[in-house]
């Protein structure tokens, strides 16, 4: 059956990820829905555009589950890309635009993709990419540049399409995405998410965050990121408004669009508030009502601060992984109270700590984080053995349920403790150290806008820790200051043998510090 916008009516029920925007373009047609620096589309514009691209799509062979990589910035043709995919049925996979090229090959072919959706301005690693390929029916490039004859142009494709896609059948089980994210080691891994998964997830961070129709978000954060993919997912569930900023490698920019576009919610990553926090001036954003965090603990030495900035934001902590999308949310009335904590449980999902032997830990001792609840993934892309170190056995006969593989503590009232990735851990003199503890003693101490705490292996004490740290511009430190500082604040056993002074971290491309990097540092 074909749908024109004109037929493709409100959804009753909102099962599908997509649905939200038929509803957004039913109810809302001009509200603006997504704003850049380069262009603004209403609901009405993005649906128009999403659907005459699915007609295009489905017009070369798309098919319900056919797989489409999405390598943009964040861009209104990005937002488009995205929902075109889900109306013509299929499976989108947004890839980071600073990826390299036998990356992006690697994902083509692991994930059979059929259509690559793109811009010239990453041609120097698409165009290698797809030379070998073999799956890719055709590529559509905003702008198409020096390309091969399976290139057309992205906008004039969507211009002599029919707002007018056949109905693909799809049904809330079918997968939605595919996030491809990188361990420690080895080649990346796709997260398979379905639309019921996603539509959850969306539905349940939204409503701990207590977003309304009325917020307008301002996301820094990669689009191929999946904290930055869900501002999308959630903006357009909402009837929000979403403004998009490719990087915040230009932070003052990015300030002067929170008051040019009267920005609500800004989610972050430390990096993104540490940089924040170093700008000289007073300046404050008091329309901020919401700022979150995730990706990294944000240190607690953040949140006076970040008011200061923010006098009327309440400040969320989570914790998550891409293979739930959400664990948990502090809620923002107790980040004093419990300033490490990263809360409970999103609405309508569990957590457990358990230890070794499967048994929930007492209050204080450390355990590995399992979760349930309808936001865990399908599995990975397949990779049935990496996706049964994951996905355990759960209480229901047939379930299953998320192992993190992080470790955890646990308080008296059931709110969650972060202390590191199951590879993180530092074991020092017989003793197990969160990096993050140390890291948060470091931030304390005052001039410090970036820290990272790793192991290395030493023959006395199995490992010795290390601190790298970034000063904030003008703090003078040396490394025995830096020591003394963190004597007053951790035991004698969690203290940094040795300080590493950088002017920079290295960061990955979502922002976090890069630890792995670190290592390759001298000291």
């Amino acid at each position: 059956m074909t749908q024109t916008v004109a037929t493709l009516a409100r959804p009753r029920h909102q099962r599908l990820l997509h649905d939200s925007l038929l509803v957004g373009a039913h109810d809302l047609g001009d509200k603006p829905a997504i704003v850049t620096k380069e262009a603004r589309l209403s609901y009405a514009e993005l649906l128009d555009q999403a659907a005459r691209l699915a007609h295009a799509l489905q017009d070369q062979g798309f098919e319900r589950g056919d797989r489409a990589a999405i390598f943009m910035d964040n861009t209104a043709s990005c937002c488009v890309s995205i929902f075109g995919t889900l109306l013509a049925g299929g499976v989108f996979m947004t890839v980071n635009p600073q990826t390299k090229a036998d990356k992006l090959a690697f994902i083509l072919d692991d994930s059979e993709a059929s259509i690559l959706l793109t811009e010239s301005s990453l041609a120097r690693n698409w165009t290698p990419a797809i030379e070998d390929n073999r799956t890719l029916e055709g590529v559509l490039s905003v702008g198409v540049g020096d390309a091969d004859e399976r290139v057309r142009d992205f906008q004039q494709v969507i211009d002599a399409a029919e707002p007018a896609p056949a109905d693909p059948g799809t049904i809330p089980v079918d997968l939605a995405a595919l996030i491809y994210t990188s361990g420690s080691t080895g080649n990346p891994k796709g997260v398979m998410l379905t639309h019921a998964n996603m539509v959850f997830a969306a539905g349940s961070i939204s409503e701990y965050l207590r977003l309304s129709a009325d917020d307008r978000i301002l996301s820094v954060l990669p689009l191929a990121f999946d904290y930055g993919l869900y501002q999308l997912l959630m903006a357009v569930r909402l009837g929000a408004t979403l403004a998009l900023e490719r990087s915040f490698v230009f932070p003052a920019e990015t300030l002067k669009r929170l008051d040019e576009e009267e920005i609500t919610v800004f989610p972050g990553v430390p990096t993104v508030y540490a940089t924040l926090l170093g700008m000289k001036g007073e300046r404050t954003f008091p329309n901020v009502t919401r700022l979150t965090n995730t990706a990294a603990g944000l240190p607690p030495d953040f949140h006076d601060r970040l008011l200061e900035r923010f006098p009327n934001a309440l400040i969320f902590r989570m914790y998550g992984l891409t293979e739930c999308k959400r664990v948990s949310y502090l809620e923002p009335e107790l980040v004093h109270e419990k300033p490490t904590s990263v809360g409970k449980a999103i609405p309508g999902t569990e957590t457990f700590v358990l230890d070794a032997a499967g048994r929930p830990v007492e209050p204080g001792e450390t355990g590995v984080l399992y979760v349930r609840g309808p936001h865990v993934m399908a599995g990975y892309w397949r990779q049935p053995e990496l996706t049964a170190e994951m996905l355990k056995d759960g209480p229901v006969p047939g379930e299953k349920m998320l192992c993190t593989h992080d470790f955890f503590t646990v308080d008296e009232d059931g709110c969650l403790y972060f202390l590191g990735r199951s590879d993180d851990i530092i074991k020092t003199r017989a003793e197990k150290v969160s990096p993050l503890e140390v890291e948060n003693a470091l931030y304390a101490i005052g001039g410090i806008r970036e820290a990272a705490v790793i192991g290395v292996d030493d023959e006395v004490l199995g490992q010795a820790i290390r601190a790298y740290v970034a000063l904030e511009e003008g703090v003078e430190l040396t490394e025995k200051e830096v020591i003394a500082g963190c004597r007053t604040r951790l035991e004698s056993f969690m203290v940094p043998r040795e300080v590493v002074f950088l002017a920079e971290l290295p960061k990955t491309t979502t922002g976090k510090i890069r630890k792995k990097g670190l290592t390759e540092i001298e000291a």
